[in-house]
């Protein structure tokens, strides 16, 4: 239990945004931010700012080699086979966008079908069915995981594409990400993954894998909001359509015809968030510097402290594998999940209620919202203990 009662201590020092007595078990939505991201932010905007790619002057150049630099280590991150497969979004959710509207728009085509699970979230079911295709769905195992017995019965040569979270939002449940692709490539589909939650919890080496696409954002990994990260293996970057036109994009424009520079700049259309790429290498440069295996140590044992306490409550039903990855779904009988997040609120408790944008599995688990407590690397047992007694005045209040 070392890495619950006495590490965490040491991570929480770096987080000066977490007072003192407060409970923040919000991470899955969003991480608060160490202070090596709010320098490395700083910096960016009061020391070192300039535009990047363009300007000829000695900042300008200087703040270009950092952008690439972020690129690179995203790369290493990733374990892409080279930083030009680093395509720099807002978000995971447009890293799914670009993916549908490029590669989907090229290549999907009447008759064709993509797979996804009852788990995803909202961004990666709708962007699909914007292209049109049809959509099959892989149910969930009886611990809550994606079966991936059944999508190796259901997939077929029609299915181009397969779309999964690499850990669910609302379960926690991992899914065997290389399995999933050795699936998909059975019938010559491509795999994307959405790596949000497992970026922050899992090391996540893409060549190992098997995937095609992965996909993450930043501020969920202890970074700024507004920065994201589509991986794509090369061969495919290069065959994809740019999928928004404007400036740094370009090879050369006429008002006959324009030519586009090749990826990951393809991709990039526009001023890009210059600081925000700054602010991610920083927050890499944190979690590496933690380790990643130590803090998939430290989430599992705070999820298993957490979910043994919750099962000593009999109004408490709680959601996802028992080895879930950092987050706790969970429900109180007779109670709404927007009201057990209010009256643990008043105990400095802060959760997430609500469909967590993944109305499809709150359809699937017969429930309109569940309550979701996840964990960070500043969370420790005393945060447990504040859940608990909040979730015990939620019981008494209710009756």
């Amino acid at each position: 239990m070392d890495a619950v009662t006495t590490r965490p201590l040491d991570w929480l020092a770096d987080f000066p945004a977490i007072p003192e007595g407060w409970a923040y078990l919000d991470s899955a939505a969003t991480a608060q931010k160490p202070q090596a991201v709010i320098d490395a932010i700083a910096r960016g905007y009061a020391e070192t700012y300039a535009t990047v790619h363009r300007g000829v002057y000695q900042r300008s150049a200087d703040m270009t080699v950092a952008f690439e630099a972020s690129r690179q280590r995203v790369a290493r991150f990733l374990n892409a086979a080279a930083p030009e497969e680093i395509v720099f979004v807002r978000g995971a959710t447009e890293g799914i966008n670009l993916v549908a509207q490029s590669w989907g728009r090229a290549n999907l085509k009447p008759g064709d079908r993509i797979l996804l699970s009852t788990l995803e979230h909202h961004s990666n079911i709708v962007s699909w069915q914007m292209t049109g295709a049809e959509i099959d769905v892989v149910p969930l195992t009886p611990d809550q995981r994606i079966d991936l017995d059944a999508m190796a019965a259901m997939i077929r040569p029609e299915h181009k594409l397969v779309t999964l979270a690499h850990v669910s939002n609302v379960l926690g449940s991992v899914l065997d990400a290389k399995r999933a692709a050795e699936i998909a490539h059975s019938v010559g589909a491509k795999l994307l993954l959405d790596g949000c939650q497992a970026v922050p919890r899992l090391p996540v080496d893409v060549r190992d894998i098997g995937c095609d696409f992965y996909v993450f954002s930043g501020h969920k990994l202890y970074g700024p909001t507004g920065i994201g990260v589509l991986w794509a293996r090369g061969d495919i970057l290069d065959a994809m359509p740019p999928w928004q036109g404007g400036g740094a994009m370009i090879d050369k424009v006429t008002f006959e015809k324009t030519t586009y520079a090749p990826p990951p700049a393809r991709f990039e259309a526009g001023t890009p968030h210059v600081v925000g790429v700054i602010g991610l290498h920083a927050a890499i440069d944190y979690v590496d510097g933690i380790g990643l295996d130590a803090i998939a140590a430290h989430e599992s044992a705070l999820v298993r402290e957490t979910r043994g306490a919750l099962h000593g409550l009999n109004s408490v039903r709680l959601f996802g594998p028992e080895d879930s990855a950092g987050i706790v779904s969970f429900a109180v009988e007779g109670v709404h999940p927007h009201d057990v997040g209010t009256i643990l609120d008043e105990g400095q408790v802060a959760i997430r209620a609500g469909h967590h944008c993944a109305q499809p599995l709150m359809a699937a688990l017969g429930m309109d919202a569940t309550a979701r407590a996840s964990f960070g690397v500043y969370n420790g047992r005393r945060d447990i203990d504040a859940l608990v007694r909040g979730i015990e005045r939620v019981t008494r209040i209710f009756g």
